[in-house]
């Protein structure tokens, strides 16, 4: 052996970098090439992960929110998934002191990441010689997965948001919409009146909405303006978030269009809005049901008055068990009864519950035999809940008898 290779051999031995060159080169003579293998398989995942991103695109998508509305100071900014843990992170640095969350522990990873080789001579690379790495990558790693699962945890999540697909979407949700906040002033079909119900504006006088003398001279940012600002002058509120009302401009929108759509006679009103809006008729031996006749009465006519935060006598309907429970004079509605108390307010009695309903003006009356026919049936709440109607036999024809034979 020459002198040369034993002096090689030497230094390799001794030298922990030198062995590592040694194996490198080792293993570079029957390695595989850059290109095309690598880049073949790098092909191969890349695309693999287009698909799948695609899939999930595709079938599974994106919760729906609203339009960004600089003026809600209600929304919760949340990042991606990936940034959670820094978000988490500005919790712990409150006030003042944030910038040390947003600035300085950012910066500090960041650099120990580019000191690494600095810092970090170990010259192994097997796992078990390489503890203190390990140990650091992995505190890193944990405290990442930590912080990501309390911001997910933690963090309220963001109001349901409905976006509509269509005009026709839009129209429903601005009539549910009106239905809920402007019932009480302007009436369920926008027809005005004297306000009764209403903390100081009892006698107040609206003009109706439906007119053509409103609706044809008001053009739709005008109508929208009204609603997001309000007016002080004649007591009526702002509705718009910025202004402190409780709608967002999407959903102004969509009271807009349902009143331009549904009392501007020079707009055509598309048939599945009506269909979608509308309370079913009832069939002559039709059995009226909560779910499908009832809540879209009371969405229409009542819920602007009887929800929390409202003079109601404690009379909540929102759902079909505050219809027959709730209240200071509760039960209002019992099965069978025709004369509950709600029922009698909608004739226009007065009651310990209260006076006629709704107050500005009598509900149709297609709308109260509703009503009837559902108590009398026993106020099922789901189509589910009829009784099966029991199938009659068909009577049997009798047959006449032979003639006897004559002798």
């Amino acid at each position: 052996m020459s002198p040369a290779r034993t002096n090689r051999s030497a230094i390799v031995e001794a030298d922990p970098k030198e062995q590592y060159k040694e194996r490198y080169e080792r293993a570079k003579q029957h390695g595989v090439k850059f290109f095309p293998e690598i880049i073949y398989k790098d092909l191969i995942v890349s695309f693999g992960i287009f698909i799948l991103l695609l899939g999930l695109a595709t079938f599974v998508g994106v919760k729906p929110e609203p339009p960004a509305d600089p003026n809600d100071t209600n929304y919760i900014p949340r990042p991606e998934w990936y940034f959670l843990f820094l978000f988490q992170l500005l919790k712990y640095f409150p006030g003042t002191i944030e910038w040390v969350g947003t600035t300085v522990v950012p910066v500090l990873a960041v650099l120990a990441l580019l000191l690494l080789p600095f810092y970090d001579r170990n010259p192994f690379r097997h796992w078990s010689r390489r503890k203190l790495a390990l140990s650091l990558m992995g505190a890193s790693v944990v405290g990442i997965v930590a912080l990501t699962i309390l911001a997910a945890v933690t963090t309220p999540p963001q109001e349901e948001f409905t976006l509509a697909g269509s005009v026709s979407e839009e129209i429903v949700l601005g009539q549910d919409l009106y239905s809920l906040h402007c019932v009480e002033c302007h009436g369920a079909e926008g027809e005005g009146g004297e306000i009764t119900t209403v903390e100081g504006l009892e006698g107040v006088v609206v003009a109706p909405l439906n007119a053509p003398d409103f609706i044809y001279t008001r053009t739709d940012e005008t109508i929208f303006n009204v609603i997001d600002y309000g007016q002080q002058d004649l007591g009526m509120p702002p509705f718009g978030l910025a202004y402190g009302g409780e709608l967002q401009r999407g959903e102004i929108e969509w009271i807009v269009t349902f009143m331009r759509y549904t009392w501007d006679d020079r707009v055509e009103i598309p048939e599945e809005a009506l269909a979608a809006g509308a309370v079913p008729e009832l069939g002559p031996d039709e059995i009226p049901t909560y779910t499908v006749h009832i809540e879209s009465i009371v969405r229409r006519t009542c819920l602007s008055c009887h929800r929390p935060g409202k003079k109601n006598n404690n009379y909540l309907m929102r759902d079909y068990d505050e219809i027959i429970n709730s209240g200071d004079n509760a039960p209002n509605l019992i099965a069978g009864d025709l004369g509950s108390n709600l029922i009698r307010m909608l004739h226009r009695e007065e009651t310990d519950a209260g006076g006629p309903m709704p107050p500005s003006k009598p509900l149709r009356e297609e709308w109260i035999e509703i009503w009837e026919r559902w108590v009398l049936a026993g106020m099922p709440e789901t189509p589910e809940d009829l009784p099966t109607p029991t199938p009659v036999a068909p009577e049997e024809t009798p047959t006449e008898a032979a003639p006897m034979p004559t002798p």
